[in-house]
């Protein structure tokens, strides 16, 4: 069975504030079947936050520290 699946995504390194046109928002099928040899399981996300600590992994690391300013 497939179902229509929403994905947000980043364009680019983000600098700032994040804005609405920083990210992309694709609309794809996927299917809901898990393979019979895999124990995983498919998880469905209802929100989708992002909080201050996801904005140091969205900004461009210019050394190797990113936790530097």
């Amino acid at each position: 069975m497939e179902v229509s699946n929403k994905q947000v995504i980043y364009r680019d390194c983000i600098t700032g504030f994040p804005k609405e046109t920083d990210f992309v928002l694709n609309t794809i099928a996927i299917s809901l079947k898990v393979p019979d040899e895999s124990n995983g399981v498919l998880v469905k996300n209802l929100y989708l936050s992002c909080d201050p600590y996801m904005r140091i992994l969205m900004r461009k690391v210019q050394d190797n520290n990113i936790f530097t300013s």
